[in-house]
């Protein structure tokens, strides 16, 4: 990878640029706006928001303003827990769309698995919500389709009932949090992990384990962990609102993390992590 308009191929031939634009917690607004026309800049072509977010207007202004050829840019959103279910996942879709100002999406995704209660219960509901976005692509409206904070047993009953298997699979992922079984299966399956809080929202950038590693490749903490991935072969969705750490940010294509040093990353003890479990969210 030598920048962030390289991409990854996922499963149908669609093109993913390699490094994407997170806007979680991020305002809607002017604020918004001004962050992504400096992500436009340093580079990123592939923007990451959700319904759940409230700020798909500000996304799909900047993004419609910037006089970048929409061909060029990378947009995904989600829907959120309670529009999970065929016909309520459609219309939530449909309020995506019109909030962002587009005529289709990149990807779209499942933000978080149905989890609870009896298995066949769940387990229906993802594959309803799931038969919705199967019939968004198969229409045209989405490029790619996937989901979010699933797990292998999350993935394996939809994956028995689905015509078309997830092509992504957007979950948290950092160092001290390698998803090493998730992202096993997603490899075997063909199913592109992303990383959200790759950074550890801020959690791992003091680890003086990290910092020491950095310091040998002249990067940053946050540009290490950012290239990590990216060699694991995952796609970092970093968030900043800070012009200089979002140009940093973009900044990982000038260096390769040795083949040791990704054993001393991937094998550090868990840390650093949120604390949202799919199988225990209450949403």
């Amino acid at each position: 990878m030598n920048g962030p308009h390289d991409t990854f191929v996922l499963r149908n031939g669609y093109e993913i640029p390699c490094i994407g634009f997170g806007t979680w917690k991020m305002p809607d607004g002017q604020e918004a706006i001004d962050a992504i026309n400096v992500a436009l800049d340093a580079g990123y072509r592939h923007f990451d928001t959700a319904a759940a977010y409230e700020n798909e207007e500000s996304v799909g202004k900047a993004l419609r303003r910037s006089g970048i050829d929409r061909s060029e840019l990378f947009v995904t959103s989600k829907l959120w827990a309670s529009d999970r279910g065929y016909d309520s996942a459609l219309k939530a879709f449909d309020s995506s769309l019109k909030k962002l100002g587009l005529e289709y999406l990149d990807l779209y995704l499942v933000h978080w698995p149905a989890a609870k209660g009896a298995d066949e219960v769940w387990q229906k509901e993802n594959a309803d919500t799931w038969r919705a976005l199967e019939k968004l692509y198969n229409d045209g409206y989405i490029r790619a389709i996937g989901v979010s904070n699933f797990k292998p047993h999350h993935l394996e009953p939809l994956m028995k009932v689905s015509e078309i298997d997830p092509m992504v699979n957007q979950v948290e992922m950092h160092p001290g949090f390698p998803q090493t079984e998730t992202k096993k299966f997603c490899d075997l399956s063909g199913i592109l992990v992303e990383a959200w809080s790759p950074l550890g929202q801020g959690r791992v950038l003091d680890d003086d384990r990290l910092l020491e590693i950095a310091v040998n490749y002249g990067v940053t903490v946050a540009q290490l962990c950012i290239r990590w991935c990216l060699q694991n072969n995952a796609v970092p969705l970093p968030k900043s609102m800070t012009p200089e750490r979002i140009r940093e940010n973009a900044d990982v294509f000038g260096f390769d993390i040795s083949a040791d040093d990704m054993r001393k990353i991937n094998e550090l003890e868990q840390f650093g992590m949120s604390g949202l479990d799919p199988d225990e969210v209450d949403f």
